[in-house]
């Protein structure tokens, strides 16, 4: 059991620790230090869920289904577009380190505005379930049937460690956040990797359509 534990642990590890829009979410998040911990429990809690229903036979029910795949890229693509052109509008405009230099005096978003955000960010993502529901379920399918518990057990834990790590890690970072041009760099980072990403999911329909 044990060695179940520490496989799914070690796979999700290999699964997570990527830049992407759920993660340079709760990165920001802890940088203004705004409902750092809602995020990523948030975070968590959807990952813990994605992957039992994974590991427990959504997998297999997707499978049935070839036109959800399709589906959840194109969400998916068109929702990362949004979210890069929102990054490129406020590296255009600047201004994001005055939240920063204000250290919490600002008011914070709304805690709900902000958990409906992290859910969508999370939820309209395909990159999250292709890796919590497709991958984690498809891995632990040849798994015992005693070995699956273990198994999501390690990759919940890895997944924990992870968004909490990175959100409340991420005030180490506040000094360097200070500084405008560096607040701006990283939006234009996030606006070009939310190009990046969208591209990736939306060019093998546009082919498929129009190719």
């Amino acid at each position: 059991m044990t060695h179940a534990f520490f496989a799914g642990f070690i796979m999700l590890g290999g699964l997570i620790i990527a830049i992407g829009a759920q993660n340079t979410f709760v990165l920001k998040q802890g940088l203004l230090r705004q409902h750092v911990l809602l995020v990523a429990l948030t975070c968590w809690l959807c990952d813990v869920v994605l992957m039992a229903a994974g590991i427990w036979g959504l997998a297999a029910s997707t499978q049935k289904l070839p036109w959800l795949t399709p589906l959840l890229s194109l969400v998916g693509g068109l929702f990362l577009l949004a979210y890069g052109l929102f990054a490129l509008q406020r590296a255009w405009r600047g201004g994001s380190h005055i939240s920063l230099s204000a250290q919490g005096n600002q008011p914070a978003t709304p805690w709900l505005k902000t958990l409906l955000f992290t859910l969508a960010i999370t939820l309209l993502n395909p990159h999250v379930y292709l890796d919590t529901v497709l991958l984690v379920g498809s891995v632990a399918a040849p798994l015992a049937a005693d070995a699956k518990l273990p198994f999501w057990l390690g990759a919940a834990t890895m997944s924990g460690l992870w968004f909490f790590g990175l959100g409340f890690g991420a005030r180490l970072l506040l000094p360097l956040f200070r500084r405008a041009r560096t607040w701006q760099l990283l939006d234009a980072a996030i606006a070009l990797m939310m190009f990046y990403l969208a591209w990736g999911l939306l060019r093998p329909l546009i082919l498929a359509w129009f190719g």
